[in-house]
């Protein structure tokens, strides 16, 4: 709970600081720009990545298979889109790499340990 708030505190204080020096060096309407393409772009690659995802859980269910990774791929491409959505380039930065293939596959193995743990901890339910 500690790191949720420092992170509700300190994002949006660096995401500050990066649009305000953006601003000093592309000019205000360049920034602006930029976050509302990266935005669009980001909404229509979150669709085309999620209705992916929706695919593959629907063909491992069919085939008698439990979709996990296929649904670890849809939490990262959900997170990533909400990121994309907010304003900011350190989101913007964060949301693409959940967003992108190669580099999801790389940041799943590290969520699926913190997942882990917290099922370990007691701080995750799974609902059978």
């Amino acid at each position: 709970m500690r790191l949720l708030m420092l992170l509700i505190i300190i994002i949006p204080a660096l995401e500050i600081g990066v649009l305000i020096l953006s601003g000093r060096t592309i000019g205000t309407i360049p920034t602006i720009l930029l976050i509302i393409l990266t935005g669009i772009f980001g909404a229509w690659l979150a669709k085309q990545q999620g209705l992916e995802a929706i695919r593959n859980v629907q063909n491992q269910m069919q085939m008698g298979q439990i979709p996990g990774l296929a649904i670890i791929d849809g939490l990262c491409i959900l997170i990533g889109g909400l990121l994309l959505l907010t304003p900011g380039f350190i989101t913007d930065t964060v949301g693409f790499l959940l967003l992108i293939p190669i580099t999801r596959k790389k940041i799943k193995p590290y969520l699926l340990t913190i997942i882990r743990k917290m099922v370990e901890k007691n701080r995750f339910t799974i609902i059978k």
